[in-house]
């Protein structure tokens, strides 16, 4: 995978909606499903943005999450990316019974980090497989640069994306 061009990700930032700029790093990731949450005004990770079939017990998890609690949980939480190669068979702790039954395999979630200084998380954005995967240090870099770049998606639009 090549890594985005500034270009790319600049543009990122001025699609039209979340969704659509959600749509896009699923693609560039080669990736089967995306999500995207944004931090609310009470602390939660609330879902903005969907790519993908999730059953609806799923779906009922994953609109509304505790910082800490499961992978976009513990992104916000620890600053940083959660990587899994394989939901199905992790043993780490991370993954909670709801994130097998997704049927996602290789998944990678990462802070958006933006707000004034550029060091405040205003979401988590996350990719999967159907297929185990590792994610490169390349490739968890260019995601969190995606992160970045929809940060200001996420800040600038108090509307949630209706698609979620």
């Amino acid at each position: 995978m090549n890594a985005p061009s500034s270009q790319w990700l600049s543009q990122l930032g001025k699609l039209p909606n979340s969704q659509s700029a959600l749509e896009t790093i699923v693609c560039f990731f080669v990736a089967n499903t995306g999500t995207l949450h944004r931090i609310g005004p009470d602390g939660f990770l609330h879902l903005i943005a969907i790519v993908g079939n999730f059953p609806p017990p799923v779906m009922d998890a994953i609109r509304t999450i505790e910082v800490g609690k499961g992978l976009a949980g513990l992104a916000a939480q620890r600053r940083g990316p959660v990587t899994v190669c394989n939901l199905q068979t992790d043993t780490s702790g991370d993954v909670r019974p709801g994130a097998r039954a997704t049927g996602m395999e290789g998944a990678i979630t990462v802070p958006c980090f933006g707000g004034a200084n550029g060091g405040e998380i205003v979401g988590v954005l996350g990719v999967a497989t159907f297929a185990p995967r590792e994610y490169s240090p390349e490739e968890t870099v260019a995601l969190l640069e995606c992160g970045r770049a929809v940060a200001e998606l996420l800040g600038a639009s108090a509307q949630l994306d209706h698609t979620a």
